[in-house]
């Protein structure tokens, strides 16, 4: 279970990558599914094709709209660190699911990115064999309240970015000109989850300086709180 994300029917929707210890994840890994918070039973299992969610797809957090298509559509990342990155879109009604922006330098690791963290150089260090870096694509998302933009970041980045949901949404858009409507809007610092609220303010994690910041809706970016003990911001709720 990676990510877990109540919608306005009151459906807990959950996110498996279907990877254990990052090793490939088998056919019919990937998946999302829905459960009745009131009968507390699984009533829907969507599983992507292999073209969506490959072995080494990480499908990391989901956002839902429930106004768009005939029962909604679901919006994923695919953050994985050793294969291609991503937005996966999902017809809730159909379960049909797509690709988008795959492998676009939005998605991808920034870089040369080597995040600070308590004075030091973030980097894998495994028990034997030298250090690398953390590379991770596409993973905190968050939807406008009206719908009709995305916002994502890629973990091993500072930087937020945009995309209208139409062209995501329709699959007669070519990828190539889904690409030219991506909007670079600004460094927020290295985020894990986003949220949004109400008044379309979006909100992040600044993992490197143990923060809370959010971008207004003129486009300045305010930290919110700091504090020691926020370490690793990810998933975030507005009540």
């Amino acid at each position: 279970m990676q990510s877990v994300v109540v919608d306005a029917a009151d459906r807990l929707w959950v996110v498996d990558t279907g990877r254990i210890q990052f090793g490939n994840a088998p056919v019919g890994g990937p998946k999302l599914v829905a459960i009745d918070l009131r009968a507390n039973k699984v009533i829907r299992t969507i599983l992507p094709p292999r073209q969506v969610a490959g072995p080494r797809s990480f499908v990391n957090d989901v956002r839902l709209d429930l106004t768009r298509g005939k029962a909604g559509t679901a919006y994923l990342t695919d953050a994985s660190p050793d294969g291609p990155n991503g937005l996966i879109v999902v017809d809730l009604a159909s379960g049909t699911s797509w690709r988008r922006l795959n492998n676009a330098p939005s998605v991808r690791p920034g870089p040369d990115f080597v995040p600070i963290n308590d004075g030091k150089r973030m980097l894998n260090r495994p028990a034997h064999g030298p250090t690398s870096s953390i590379n991770i694509g596409s993973d905190g998302i968050a939807l406008s309240p009206d719908g009709k933009t995305l916002y994502y970041c890629p973990l091993s980045s500072r930087t937020l970015y945009s995309v209208p949901t139409s062209g995501l949404t329709d699959r007669r858009v070519a990828d190539s000109k889904i690409a030219k409507t991506v909007r670079n809007l600004g460094t927020k610092g290295m985020s894990d989850g986003l949220e949004t609220d109400s008044a379309g303010r979006v909100y992040g994690g600044d993992i490197e300086h143990n923060a809370l910041v959010f971008r207004h809706t003129d486009g300045r970016f305010r930290t919110l709180v700091h504090d020691n003990r926020l370490i690793w911001l990810d998933t975030l709720s507005i009540g």
